[in-house]
This record gives C-alpha cells, sequence and structure tokens, in this order.
C-alpha cells in the first residue's frame, strides 16, 4: 500500500476549514471543529505508538484494560449528548456500550475468527474500537433523540422514534453497501492486495456486528429508562 506523506495530508484541510467557516456562522462556535481535529491528531498519533508497543507485546490484560479505557471513553462522550448529567445516567450508557459491545466482540473474537482469546490485539483492539465506537454512535441518538421525544410522547412512543432514528445509519449503510459505497475495512483490504473475495467476508462480518452492537446498546439503554 502507498505511504502517505505527512505534507499530503495537509490538502485534506482545506475543506475541513470551508466546514469550520461555515459552522462558526451557523451554529456560532468557532472553535469546536478545530478543537475536535487536533485533539483527533494527537489521539491518532499517540495511539500509533501505543499500538506498536501492545502488537508486540501480544497480551490478553493489555487488550482488556485498552477496552475498559475505551468504553469509558466513549460512555463520557456520550453524555455529551443528553441534557441531565449524572451518575446514574453515565451507569446506563456505560452497561449499555459494555454489554452490546462486548457480546459481539466476543462472538467475534472467539467464534468467527477462532481465536483462543484476547492475545491477539491486532485483530482485538481494532475491532473492539469499532464496535463501541459504533455502540457510543448509537446510544448517544437514541439518547438524545429519547430526551426531546418524552416531552411529548408516551414512553413507547418515544421509544419506537429514537430507537428507529438511532439505527438508520446502520441501516441505510446496509442498503448502499456495494452500490453506494465500498465500507473502510474492505476498501482497505483491497488497497493492500487482499482478493476481494476475501475482503467482502471481513465486511460482511463488520456489518453485521456493528447492527448487532449498536441495536443491543440501543435496546439496553431504552429499557432502563423505562424505570
Amino acid at each position: 500500500m502507498q505511504l502517505i506523506s505527512a505534507s499530503n495530508l495537509l490538502y485534506l484541510l482545506l475543506p475541513v476549514f470551508i466546514v469550520a467557516y461555515f459552522y462558526f456562522r451557523w451554529v456560532g462556535n468557532k472553535l469546536e471543529i478545530l478543537y475536535a481535529s487536533g485533539r483527533m491528531l494527537l489521539q491518532l498519533l499517540l495511539v500509533g505508538c501505543l499500538l506498536t508497543y501492545l502488537f508486540e507485546a501480544k497480551s490478553s490484560y493489555m487488550s482488556i484494560f485498552v477496552i475498559v479505557v475505551m468504553i469509558s471513553a466513549a460512555s463520557l462522550i456520550t453524555l455529551r449528548n443528553i441534557t441531565s448529567k449524572n451518575f446514574q445516567i453515565y451507569k446506563s450508557v456505560f452497561l449499555s456500550i459494555f454489554i452490546g459491545g462486548s457480546l459481539n466482540l466476543f462472538l467475534v473474537i472467539y467464534f468467527v475468527l477462532d481465536f483462543d482469546s484476547f492475545s491477539e490485539p491486532r485483530y482485538v483492539i481494532p475491532i473492539a474500537g469499532m464496535l463501541y465506537a459504533n455502540c457510543m454512535n448509537a446510544v448517544s441518538l437514541v439518547a438524545e433523540r429519547f430526551e426531546q421525544e418524552r416531552k411529548i410522547h408516551s414512553y413507547e412512543e418515544a421509544r419506537a422514534i429514537s430507537f428507529r432514528a438511532s439505527l438508520i445509519p446502520q441501516i441505510n449503510s446496509f442498503l448502499a453497501v456495494g452500490l453506494v459505497s465500498l465500507p473502510g475495512m474492505m476498501t482497505g483490504q483491497i488497497l493492500s492486495g487482499v482478493d476481494p473475495i476475501v475482503a467482502v467476508r471481513y465486511q460482511i462480518m463488520v456489518m453485521f456486528m456493528v447492527l448487532g452492537s449498536s441495536g443491543i446498546s440501543t435496546i439496553l439503554y431504552l429499557l432502563q429508562k423505562k424505570t
């Protein structure tokens, strides 16, 4: 695969600056996108160094530690979109992301990929990242939408509306894959020289685990809001 130079990446700052400009003009926050971009760069550079160490160590304990950090961070980020922020809400979000993501991670690692343990961080950590990130996004959507809909609808109506809304990205991706887009994992594998049929199988795995984890996480969150 062709190595992207750091200088070539700078070309992509142009559309980012355009988005940041209109975000400031229309939303009024001139720093959020710039802050998010800077934080993204720093986090990716740091995680690149960390992953190099983890891949060499091949430790189940280190993989589990990274997963706990992922879930904790995802839960905190999810709270950004919720008006009511307290420990009870954080616990609901954490449990939803943890159970929804971890169930699918367990199935993928032990049954789909047929590994014996979590001691293959080269596979475990990227897959966990995809799972918990999608759980985070789904719970963020369902929590924010449910909070708004609950003001004007019964629990059952608010649950139905917010549940459907939270799964729109996943369902759209199912409908569009192969027709509109070639998803990230499949594209990356094809660019690196993997046979397209092999890449397709991995992408099917990703699509199912993303929908399953996102859906279960939102279901668990909504069930907890009934009480």
